[in-house]
């Protein structure tokens, strides 16, 4: 990918980030430019065409497309993790055809949530006539809106399965339906297939206890982590174009500029001190995952212990990275009175979007299994991220 291309496109993206989200109007123009680009594709190997991008390289892009719009970097988390699972992949037909897929500018929606108190399946695959009918309904399908195919869950005769179809598909209906306060334009809405028919060539089994879901799971959270400390940066960038050309501090006059003032300052330094560290705990969590993917793809021995630590990595970055942004952006609103809540500045999205992803695969539960495996060598529960 072009840095130049990827820096053009993050100033458009962050000039109608606002006013976007005000709106509800989805960035469709700007996420298939950035997918043209190439941003989905990096990580598809050199020798199949690609960019073969490392995971640092990947994740530190997401940081800077978060910091110019969150709900557009979220967009394609599920694509990228489609991506991963075709590194994978041992079928070789399988990857031939993903790989000029993707080069050819194709995005992939997830779809994995149902509704329910518990976490089986219900949508499932039949066949009728010689042919392979899905059907279900899916929640909290992040960029599916946007895409070209979808990747969901299901089951075939009892069995966990994996389905790609495509969106335009008969019998396939995407719905902007979230109604969270917060990451309002990642498509995260519902997805109804109806007797959708299936190539049985994209259908493929899903064994829950195999090293690809220990990996996916760490980076299905990063991606959110990436998300997160973009926001920050945006939250600092803001906060220092609404402070520099201030003349008031709180609504007094006759005091020192608000950028000269010492309490300003102070939250500002917060702010930024907030960004840096948000952004170098995920590049570490990264550095630790592509490691870890590349000695797993190796075949080098321990590789399914070194998988399960970076995803451990991962789940404690997320204990770090989620209450500092959520916190930042929050603090945020020191910088100024009343003025700081003036929706046409829109400073509150930022806590919004961070307060949004921080609900996503709860830190809470991440924090005890951290503990019970440092004390107890008990592995993490296995289970699908949702949006």
């Amino acid at each position: 990918m072009d840095d130049e291309v990827f820096t053009d496109l993050l100033t458009e993206v962050r000039a109608g980030a606002a006013e976007r989200e005000r709106r509800r109007e989805l960035p469709r123009d700007l996420v298939a430019r950035l997918t043209a680009a190439g941003l989905p594709s990096a990580r598809v190997p050199a020798e199949h065409g690609g960019e073969g991008a490392d995971l640092v390289t990947v994740f530190d892009r997401l940081v800077r497309l978060a910091r110019a719009d969150s709900n557009v970097a979220h967009v394609f988390r599920g694509h990228l993790a489609f991506v991963e699972k075709q590194l994978f992949e041992t079928d070789e037909d399988v990857r031939g055809r993903w790989w000029p897929r993707f080069l050819d500018g194709r995005l992939v929606g997830n779809a994995v949530s149902e509704s329910g108190g518990t976490s089986d399946v219900s949508t499932a695959l039949r066949e009728a006539d010689g042919r392979l009918l899905l059907t279900g309904r899916k929640f909290y399908t992040t960029g599916c809106l946007y895409a070209d195919w979808i990747d969901t869950s299901a089951t075939w005769d009892g069995a966990a399965v994996q389905v790609s179809v495509p969106t335009g598909a008969a019998g396939v209906e995407v719905v902007d339906d979230w109604k969270g306060f917060g990451q309002r334009l990642t498509g995260s809405g519902t997805t109804t297939f109806t007797d959708v028919e299936v190539d049985r060539a994209e259908v493929r089994p899903v064994d829950p206890d195999d090293d690809l879901q220990t990996y996916l799971l760490g980076f299905f959270q990063l991606v959110l982590l990436a998300v997160s400390a973009g926001i920050a940066h945006a939250a600092l960038d803001d906060a220092v174009d609404f402070v520099r050309p201030r003349t008031r501090v709180f609504g007094y006059a006759g005091q020192v500029r608000p950028r000269e003032h010492d309490l300003v300052q102070a939250v500002v330094g917060d702010l930024s001190s907030a960004a840096s560290v948000a952004r170098a705990v995920v590049l570490h969590a990264a550095r630790t995952l592509d490691a870890a993917q590349r000695a797993h793809r190796g075949g080098a021995a321990g590789s399914p212990d070194a998988l399960r630590e970076a995803q451990l990595e991962v789940y404690r970055a997320q204990q770090v990275v989620l209450p500092l942004v959520v916190r930042a952006t929050s603090d945020l609103f020191e910088v100024g009175g009343a003025s700081a809540t003036d929706t046409a500045l829109g400073l509150d999205r930022h806590w919004r979007n961070a307060r949004t992803i921080a609900t996503h695969n709860p830190a809470v539960h991440r924090k005890r299994a951290i503990g019970d495996w440092e004390l107890n060598r008990t592995p993490t529960r296995r289970y699908l991220p949702a949006g």
